[in-house]
């Protein structure tokens, strides 16, 4: 069982930035698909972006160009770096993993075996 927490959520005015971070209970997260989706009230989840077992990194063309997803092989740690934000954006942000005979792209909560329990941003 892989146990993800997530951090650095929080309120921002539109056209700021937040650095969301994910902790993983892994000794090494280098060999795996991790992706980071997210879920505003009343609507389904998201795929934002996601890195592959080689580090090549896909985003969803809503964040294209603004999100940044990264990996510190040797903490264990997922980032998301999220710059140019707007009210569209305010969501619960999950980083996940765990995709098994499916692609590595940004997916929804079904797309992953495991998610955190989320980070909630809010920009207005």
């Amino acid at each position: 069982h892989v146990q993800l927490v997530e951090s650095g959520g929080g309120s921002v005015q539109a056209g700021g930035s937040l650095r969301l971070s994910c902790v993983a209970s892994l000794s090494t997260i280098s060999r795996r698909c991790w992706g980071w989706f997210r879920q505003a009230p009343g609507k389904g989840s998201e795929g934002v972006a996601a890195i592959d077992e080689v580090g090549a990194t896909t985003y969803a063309d809503s964040v294209k160009g603004r999100f940044t997803i990264s990996r510190d092989n040797t903490k264990s740690n997922m980032y998301l770096q999220l710059s140019n934000l707007s009210p569209e954006d305010t969501a619960m942000y999950y980083c996940a993993t765990g995709v098994v005979g499916r692609p590595c792209i940004p997916g929804g909560s079904t797309w992953y075996t495991y998610r955190g329990q989320g980070t909630q941003v809010t920009v207005s």
